[in-house]
């Protein structure tokens, strides 16, 4: 999943990188880049296979990790674009987000890394690293919101194209697991399902762009969650230090009892957050923020709300994995 920009707790960065270490960094940013597109788009080129064939994208346990049925049908390749660049776009359109906004407020930052891994969507995600300290409680909110705003933009387009290329079927067609919908494309459905003539409350056989856009909310509302250095934590942290100190304590709480009950993921993300490297760093700055600005936190908070899903799988938790074990 994508991860936050990181803020610095020294002030050793606070110099601009060299020329010479820019080349080196673009090759390494390059090099991630192209092995992201080569993993996402091995994994969606599956699921648009299974998609032609009126198969739910992740049908079966063949399509986790498909690697060895891509080797064998390089010639189909392309197919995975759709997948790849629909997710892709979203995530670092994100990144780019966080990335203008340190330059608008001249703070040293990266360009986005992006992660390959061989997980369900190709990829861990997406960061950038701050090489400078934020100041200023504006830059701090800036950095936090603009990023997961505009990730979200992006998602919002390319969800109602998803939706639009999804095919009604008859029958729900067989899945591995149930992708649980957010609050937004609910909304979505509701507002444009008879104009595209498909309704996410009747079977539906998901295009494989929509697989992507349900990934890419998935990854805004977990760097929305307002804890640590996460960006929803940057954004509370501007609100109130105190009260985001407190929420950190009170997220970890929660992630754990809904990785035990809903979905082992939250686990990952509640160990995430108890790193040393998570905790937040002063920001001194005591200004008043401009009214525009302190408007990002309530728009970010509804966006949270517009995507969050308690249980993303069904049968995920903690619980089911120990019960699936035993038996």
């Amino acid at each position: 999943m994508a991860t936050p920009a990181v803020l610095q707790k020294n002030d050793r960065a606070t110099s601009a990188p060299s020329h010479k270490a820019l080349p080196d960094r673009l090759w390494i940013q390059a090099t991630l880049f192209l092995l992201t597109l080569f993993s996402t788009t091995m994994v969606g080129m599956r699921y648009m296979v299974n998609f032609q064939q009126g198969r739910f994208p992740l049908a079966s346990d063949a399509d986790v990790f498909p690697y060895r049925w891509v080797y064998a049908n390089l010639s189909h390749f392309a197919l995975g674009l759709p997948f790849s660049l629909t997710l892709l776009g979203i995530l670092l359109t994100h990144e780019f987000g966080h990335y203008f906004a340190c330059r608008y407020y001249g703070i040293s930052a990266t360009l986005p890394y992006l992660i390959p891994a061989p997980s369900l969507s190709g990829t861990a995600g997406a960061v950038i690293r701050l090489n400078s300290r934020v100041r200023s409680r504006s830059a701090l909110i800036s950095i936090g919101a603009i990023g997961p705003i505009a990730g979200f933009l992006v998602a919002v387009v390319m969800s109602c194209i998803g939706l639009a290329l999804s095919h009604p079927v008859a029958v729900e067609p067989q899945k591995l697991v149930n992708f649980h919908l957010p609050l937004f494309f609910k909304l979505i459905s509701f507002a444009f399902g008879d104009a595209l003539h498909v309704r996410l409350d009747a079977p539906l056989l998901w295009h494989p762009i929509f697989i992507a856009s349900w990934i890419g909310l998935l990854i805004t509302s977990l760097n929305l969650l307002p804890a640590g250095q996460l960006d929803g934590g940057h954004i509370l942290y501007t609100i109130s230090p105190r009260i985001h100190r407190i929420t950190t304590y009170v997220i970890i709480t929660g992630l754990i009892y809904l990785g035990i009950t809903l979905w082992l993921g939250w686990l990952l993300w509640a160990a995430l957050l108890c790193l040393p490297g998570m905790r937040h760093p002063r920001v001194q700055d005591t200004e008043p923020l401009h009214p525009a600005l302190l408007a990002l936190a309530p728009i970010s908070l509804a966006i949270l709300i517009l995507t969050a899903t308690p249980q993303p799988f069904s049968d995920s938790s903690l619980i089911n994995v120990i019960s699936r074990l035993h038996h």
